[in-house]
């Protein structure tokens, strides 16, 4: 089956033809760093961290490009707030971005580019877009002129005359109010680069053009981010990189938001789940199958009931595999994941059918471990650790099974010891037949939340179901 994504700009799925033969160029729109993030920031990471192994499953060669706006108007805001550097601020929350990313399981990109590293890039396309006629400079700005690019706003199905365009304070001579600024004009007290069109900064879309240009070339095949990014940010990054002369992006994959009550999830609502708390109350794994289940065009309704059933979910996936290994010893992951699997992640990556396959060969592995079969069970695990490993989910890969994860948020290897040493107090109250001290220990372990089951190789512990 040839693999499909849905494109933005056609508004359908397409078959996915690469730009070179055996390549995937793909640039993702990253964080704005003025902030640590919040489960909504990391969705998008992590639905195109998926579809790049699927891609590098399929055998392509993947260049993944995932930039960090590291200057902009709200980390102005902030560093004027705290009375702190906007280096300092940008810098820290990228330091929270990355172990957020890390702590997910998601692969680091192949470049990581800062805006502020690439000025003169931004200098270079301003000046080629002045000379061409899409740009002029007034009081300091530059500004596109979106009335000199005929195709402006193709991609969010807008129309001109209908268009209100997102302004920031200062942004004076434009002789359109739709035009937007590639170059903020210096303001006490802010960071500013000097360029032949006055001192000042970079907008926004201008710095993606730039790093997109330097690190992909005049085209690639995929460019990505948030929904809420197709206007303006993704339309105006269009416009100045084909008037540039460059053919920019052949296909637009946008993931959908994380809500809450409805609203899109963000820091100024106030009603954002920051990562680095999250991870304190589920494991990161868990995190990532309820963020990565979803198909990455769905909008997830955040509740911690949600995340409750996607433990259990994703609970039942590893309980087959702690049985299995027990009874059928290590197995490496199939070579290849089952059709069913592949087909619906060929099919615009359909990770929730392709967890439907995870799930039914689950169960038929249960069911191969109830008839002792354990030449089944062995097929069983391998396929399910296949599928789990494309997806970055595999609990007994090393990513997940060896070290404790960023931050020590990950208990269980503390709770692992302590608990084996119950369970040796259990296990002598056994020996000397004192049953009723035995079933103390384990009531006492249920009520304290674990779950213990005597197996042929000795106890298990367990979460227990709240």
């Amino acid at each position: 089956m040839t693999l499909r994504l849905y494109d933005t700009s056609a508004r359908q799925i397409r078959d996915f033809s690469p730009l070179e033969p055996g390549c995937v160029s793909i640039y993702l729109c990253g964080a704005t760093v003025q902030a640590a993030p919040h489960i909504g920031h990391i969705r998008s990471g992590l639905n195109f961290d998926i579809m790049r192994r699927w891609f590098l499953y399929r055998g392509y060669d993947v260049t993944f490009i995932r930039n960090v706006t590291d200057i902009d108007d709200k980390i102005i805001t902030k560093s004027g707030e705290q009375g702190r550097p906007w280096w300092a601020i940008g810098y820290e929350n990228e330091r929270a971005f990355n172990a957020a990313y890390e702590a997910l399981g998601c692969l680091p990109p192949t470049y990581e580019p800062r805006a502020t590293g690439h000025i003169p890039e931004m200098v270079e396309m301003m000046r080629v877009l002045i000379d061409r006629g899409h740009a002029y400079a007034a009081d300091g700005n530059v500004y596109f002129d979106v009335r000199s690019y005929g195709d402006y706003l193709a991609l969010s199905n807008q129309e001109l005359d209908n268009l209100l365009q997102p302004a920031g304070e200062g942004e004076t001579g434009k002789r359109d109010p739709r035009d937007f600024a590639m170059w903020k004009a210096a303001k006490p007290g802010e960071p500013a680069w000097e360029t032949p069109f006055g001192p000042g900064r970079p907008g926004w879309h201008l710095e993606c053009s730039a790093m997109a240009h330097k690190y992909l070339g005049r085209v690639f095949d995929i460019h990505g981010g948030g929904v809420d990014l197709v206007f303006p940010h993704h339309e105006n990054e269009i416009a100045q990189s084909r008037a540039f002369g460059d053919d920019f992006a052949r296909y637009w994959a946008h993931n959908a938001w994380v809500t809450m009550s409805g609203e899109k999830m963000s820091k100024s609502l106030g009603n954002s789940v920051l990562v680095s708390e999250m991870v304190k109350q589920w494991r990161p794994l868990v995190l990532r199958y309820y963020l990565g289940g979803p198909h990455y065009r769905s909008t997830i309704e955040y509740s911690p009931a949600s995340l409750r059933e996607a433990e259990s979910a994703f609970g039942r996936i590893e309980g087959f595999l702690q049985r299995a290994v027990e009874q059928a010893g290590q197995v490496a992951p199939a070579e290849r994941v089952p059709d069913a699997f592949a087909e619906a992640m060929d099919d615009d990556f359909a990770v929730p059918q392709a967890l439907a396959v995870v799930h039914t060969t689950v169960r038929q592995g249960n069911a191969a471990l109830g008839d002792g079969d354990d030449t089944a069970v062995a097929t069983a695990l391998a396929e399910v650790r296949a599928m789990l490993g494309v997806l970055g989910m595999d609990p007994l890969d090393a990513t997940w099974s060896g070290g404790a994860p960023a931050g020590g948020a990950d208990l269980h290897s503390v709770v692992d010891s302590l608990v084996g040493l119950v369970l040796e107090q259990r296990q002598a109250a056994r020996a000397r037949k004192d049953y009723a001290t035995a079933d103390a220990i384990r009531d006492e372990l249920k009520r304290a939340g674990l779950t213990i089951e005597d197996t042929p190789t000795g106890p298990r512990w367990e979460l227990g179901a709240e």
